[in-house]
């Protein structure tokens, strides 16, 4: 057989790439990706203005809201993307650090690639680094902290939003994050459960001023009574929550139903009227002063209630009915013959409805022992309100990471400096090759105080030279950058502190994905085929459906 054939393995419309060539083009797609994003960091981080395919516009500064309107090619950076959601759902907070550390990481990694290392040797040293920074974070940087002294919480909320759009309004936007935070803490078993996305829901008005916006001590839903004559206004109301029609039920599919006598349409009629009558009087017997419903409630319904003097609000969504159900006590039922007097909530100090607006809204407030509330934003535009309701949602990841494991470490990139200084003296003990990406670690970390030097303009070189020798001191880990002038600051007296869970993850986070990549030598692409050609189906109109047989 002759040869110098070429034997074709993979299909024609594939392409390959394999070797250095993906190495190195893994570690340009992380680069750019955290270029992106490192003008965002710090004090005096620049806004990013977004424009998604719908014409819609997002302007902010939170990491994982710009990486995810970005429409990325390259596999590598989508992953980098995949990274900064998993920090924003994992604590809410340090989107932007894991994507340049994670950058930074993949960038030292480039030169021992291209001096011919092997990519399994840069990952062990990686790993290596990765346990050392953990373990020194934990047992040297870290410091306890009383979760109960109100003064030390709102520091550590203000040095996560001394970085966003919210800073002007720095002291009420900490007191809504606390107040909303604490109010939610659930304590099961000796174990905390802080469900914020679930129970502190942040509801947002267009118009009037930031300064009015609260934590309501109760909920707040958008929705009117649903006949004019019932009252607005009850104090310590009796709640009854339902999750059923108040009106007929209708047959689930089609129902037909035929009538030989006359008389049987008006039977049929009265059924209904009898069922409607039977079940407001279960409700009336509990004499409860606002009916709250998922579903719809009949005309009739309405005409029963009223004349016993009770509210009724209906077609309220789920999650508001479970919020109300955990402000004011009481429990849902399903069907209204199976009512108790304990299922009745009466734990609420207020009930009224308010016209904020064009648009009623409920407010459920006062409650006695809420486990659920509702922040209430107001401010210029529809942008600016979701600008800061991406910054309260990072303001109250905070506080839970607090509240759950209350450890901090200095910010402004002191923890950071003080981790590459650890690092830089144990690699000294590592023999062989291993050591030069070990340090590279060390020099990785020095991204973040960098990276917040220059965004306030300062002279990186000089700084940082004079924050390496100020760590290389003992005694001095917490020295780190002053986010809005660039000189060096000692971070106990300037109080910017974060929550260690939070850089715990960045770390793992970034070093791991860092090492994912590395991996990486081959990539296989499958280019799609433009068109569908092939023998689609026939191009003809299509069929239509039968109407049944003509009369």
């Amino acid at each position: 057989m002759a040869s110098g054939m070429p034997i074709i393995v993979l299909n024609q419309n594939t392409k390959r790439e394999s070797g250095r060539k993906v190495q190195i083009g893994n570690i340009d797609a992380g680069k750019t990706v955290a270029d992106i994003i490192r003008t965002c960091l710090g004090p005096r981080s620049m806004l990013k203005m977004l424009m998604d395919p719908m014409g819609g516009i997002v302007m902010t500064n939170d990491g994982n809201a710009i990486l995810r309107e970005l429409n990325v090619q390259h596999p590598a950076a989508k992953s980098m993307i995949e990274v900064a959601r998993t920090q924003d759902e994992e604590t809410g907070d340090g989107t932007k650090s894991v994507i340049i550390l994670a950058g930074e990481v993949l960038s030292v990694a480039e030169q021992f690639i291209r001096q011919q290392m092997h990519p399994t040797i840069i990952i062990a040293a990686y790993r290596q680094s990765l346990e050392d920074i953990l373990e020194e974070l934990k047992n040297k940087v870290a410091v306890p902290v009383d979760v109960t002294n109100k003064e030390e919480m709102m520091k550590i909320v203000k040095s996560c939003l001394g970085t966003k759009f919210i800073s002007k309004w720095m002291d009420l936007a900490c007191q809504i994050a606390l107040d909303a935070t604490s109010t939610v803490v659930v304590e099961e078993n000796g174990k905390k459960e802080i469900d914020i996305k679930r129970y502190a829901k942040v509801e947002k008005i267009p118009g009037g001023l930031l300064e009015d916006s609260k934590v309501l001590k109760g909920v707040m839903i958008n929705k009117d009574v649903t006949h004019p004559k019932m009252r607005r206004r009850i104090e310590n109301p009796r709640i009854l929550l339902l999750d059923c029609n108040l009106e007929y039920k209708k047959g689930e599919s089609v129902t037909n139903i035929e009538i030989s006598q006359e008389q049987d349409f008006s039977k049929i009629l009265k059924l209904e009227e009898e069922y409607i009558e039977k079940i407001c009087k279960e409700i009336i017997a509990f004499k409860p002063d606002l009916v709250i419903t998922e579903k719809g409630v009949s005309d009739l319904a309405q005409h029963y209630l009223v004349k016993a003097n009770i509210s009724v609000i209906r077609r309220v969504r789920k999650s508001d009915n479970n919020r109300i159900a955990r402000a004011c006590g009481a429990t849902i039922a399903n069907r209204t013959d199976e009512l108790r007097e304990e299922d009745i909530g009466t734990g609420c100090g207020l009930f009224e409805v308010d016209k904020i607006g064009d648009e009623y809204f409920t407010f459920l407030t006062e409650c006695k022992n809420p486990k659920a509330c509702t922040i209430l934003l107001r401010g210029a535009s529809k942008d600016v309100l979701m600008e800061v309701e991406r910054n309260l949602q990072d303001a109250m990841n905070v506080a839970r990471n607090v509240l759950i494991d209350p450890y901090l470490v200095p910010g402004g990139g002191a923890a950071e400096m003080a981790l590459a200084q650890a690092l830089n003296e144990k690699a000294k003990s590592i023999t062989g090759v291993h050591q030069w990406p070990y340090r590279a670690i060390s020099r990785a970390l020095e991204v973040i105080p960098r990276t917040l030097i220059q965004n306030c303009g300062a002279s990186t070189i000089r700084t940082l030279t004079a924050l390496r020798a100020k760590h290389a001191q003992p005694n001095n880990s917490t020295w780190g950058i002053d986010g809005n002038t660039g000189t060096l600051v000692d971070m106990k007296t300037f109080g910017v502190w974060e929550p260690v869970s939070v850089k715990q993850q960045v770390y793992k986070t970034a070093v791991e994905t860092a090492i994912l990549l590395l991996r990486i030598d081959d990539i296989v692409s499958g280019v799609k085929k433009q068109g569908a050609d092939g023998g689609g189906a026939p191009s003809g109109p299509p069929p239509q459906a039968s109407e049944g047989p003509e009369p």
